[in-house]
């Protein structure tokens, strides 16, 4: 995808009301400077949603969502992003630019999307004309309004009904065979790759048919289930089966149930459990873990009960601890052999699987039975193997009362870590705003990146080159790409600096900085930056005298002479 300019997103969020935007969907309340609302990504009881209009960001306290009016719109109206930045730059009279649209909307784009909506139609079509395809799902109590639903289809069983029917010409040829939809032998004939199976379009977030996964109609046959190859429009570990239909049904989807197969979805959906999405024949992997806690805060993975069920939760789990934050929640719910989602929800009705779903494993306590197997927890060396398993996952959870609460059972089971703290004050040491030991060093860079968080244009009165840049403490390097990064884009506001740094480490951090109030206004905060800077100058021209002094019989004689000026400086 073609990169949108920073100079245009800065303009855009610049020209972008955040409450304007927020307030069409979300009722707020003014409080002083800022506006409330309950969060609309998280159920809560008292408001902790704030929208800064100074800053253009959002920020809610309880479960951690933030960012621009773009990001919003993306995570609540559920747009992709190329869309949100159409939408906004529609309501504020810009045109994005041209390169960009023209990339992302070329023909050849377009054409192949058609060509897989085109195979979509042939198969629902093909359905009304099977008679033994529509007696398999009515076998299954799959009902007209379902099979709408998901547009269940029917391949006919032919190594040429698809490309018959639609590989009119060439260039329809090349594009099936670029969808997916056709094998070659090893003569080089085509031939179409589903046959005599029942056919579950996958669609991507807005909508479109990306691929397909078809399912034997005779239980004997194999592959049970065969999915379209990687594609460069379906790539499998990006993608759930069913996610496009949950959207439909939901404005805030309240949970994300996750099955194995496609039939499992489709039986839940019949029963009106709308919720339910697929994996598409692959392990959950960090990108599915990522898509479901941007759709829902709590998720729920449904595996089998036997051996190769719990690899796969654990392969789930792994892929879920980094995205942990407060507000989110995972579950595991383990059936008995034999049995499928399916299966359960169709004897014991949609009642019946909600039941068994309250009773899930929580990831806390799945992780711990999980690290603990084969573990002997009445002896010391069972203990140190139990945190050497542990330590490496726990590392991975982000900052918050959640990877608290899960390093104090670790300490609670083996003990490792209580020298450090009592379990009921753990705090992690990455919080640098209550670390005990905190120097004043540390906490006056972090004062100057909380003043330019306030109000990014105050960056713009620290001119370059930056002194301080050679300073060895924490966090420097980060307070210079931020004054770089403002130099660069005199505009940016809040939102769209926090949005610079918005895959990195620091992010969080620079979260939690920006949602706080300073007391003052800009003046006020570029004169406190200033002195901040003036004094991270002092302390590098320090670090500098000791680094000289500390070798100085090793110096040169230009060295000797900076030596000489520093001191003379520090006497006047």
């Amino acid at each position: 995808m073609a990169r949108i300019p920073d100079a245009f997103i800065d303009e855009l969020l610049a020209r972008s009301d955040i409450v304007e935007v927020v307030g069409a969907r979300v009722p707020l309340k003014k409080q002083g400077r800022e506006y409330s609302a309950r969060c609309p990504f998280h159920d809560e009881r008292s408001p902790s949603f704030t929208v800064s209009p100074t800053k253009q960001f959002y920020h809610c306290f309880g479960c951690g969502a933030h960012g621009t009016a773009i990001s919003f719109l993306m995570n609540y109206d559920r747009m992709e992003f190329l869309d949100a930045v159409e939408e906004l730059a529609k309501r504020a009279g810009l045109e994005v630019p041209r390169d960009t649209r023209q990339h992302n909307e070329n023909n050849d784009s377009r054409d192949l999307y058609a060509a897989l909506e085109a195979a979509a139609r042939f198969f629902v079509k093909q359905l009304t004309a099977s008679d033994k395809a529509r007696a398999y799902l009515d076998r299954r109590e799959v009902d007209a309004a379902t099979r709408e639903r998901f547009a269940i289809g029917y391949a006919p069983d032919s190594f040429s009904a698809l490309r018959d029917a639609l590989g009119t010409d060439a260039r329809r040829v090349s594009l099936l065979e670029r969808a997916g939809l056709f094998s070659k032998n090893d003569k080089g004939n085509i031939y179409d790759k589903f046959r005599d199976r029942v056919m579950f379009p996958i669609h991507d977030r807005r909508g479109r048919v990306i691929a397909f996964g078809g399912r034997v109609l005779d239980a004997e046959d194999s592959p049970k289930y065969l999915n379209s190859p990687e594609t460069e429009l379906f790539h499998k570990g990006r993608e759930l089966y069913g996610l496009w239909q949950v959207r439909q049904t939901h404005t805030r989807i309240p949970r994300l149930i996750v099955v194995e197969g496609y039939m499992d979805v489709v039986a839940l959906a019949q029963h009106g459990i709308l919720e339910a999405v697929a994996t598409l024949g692959t392990a959950t992997t960090p990108d599915h873990a990522e898509l479901l806690f941007r759709n829902a805060p709590d998720v729920y993975f449904c595996f089998d009960g036997d051996n190769a069920g719990r690899r796969a939760a654990s392969k789930a789990m792994e892929s879920v601890l980094p995205r942990m934050r407060d507000g989110r929640q995972a579950f595991f719910l383990f059936l008995p052999e034999g049995e499928d989602p399916d299966t359960i929800v169709r004897h014991e009705g949609a009642a019946g699987f909600d039941a068994r779903l309250q009773q899930a494993t929580p990831l806390s306590q799945f992780f711990f039975d999980e690290l603990s197997n084969e573990v002997n927890l009445a002896t010391l060396d069972g203990k140190a193997r139990l945190a050497e398993r542990a330590k490496p996952l726990l590392a991975q959870i982000p900052d918050g009362a959640f990877g608290d609460l899960m390093q104090q059972r670790l300490t609670e089971l083996t003990g490792v870590g209580a020298r450090n703290a009592a379990p009921q004050t753990h705090v992690p040491v990455q919080r640098p705003s209550q670390a005990a030991s905190g120097t004043p060093r540390r906490s006056l860079v972090r004062s100057a990146i909380a003043l330019l968080l306030q109000r990014p244009a105050i960056g713009l009165a620290v001119t370059p080159p930056f002194a301080f840049a050679q300073l060895r403490q924490p966090g420097v390097e980060l307070l210079v790409e931020m004054l770089d990064t403002i130099h660069a884009r005199p505009d940016i506001a809040t939102g769209a600096l926090l949005e610079h740094f918005a895959e990195r480490e620091e992010s969080a951090a620079l979260q939690k900085l920006a949602s706080q109030a300073i007391p003052g206004d800009e003046a006020g905060w570029r004169a406190d930056l200033l002195g901040a800077i003036e004094q991270l100058d002092a302390q590098t021209l320090q670090q500098r005298r000791e680094e000289l002094q500390s070798r100085l019989s090793q110096l040169t004689e230009t060295e000797k002479q900076e030596l000489r000026a520093l001191l003379s400086a520090r006497s006047l």
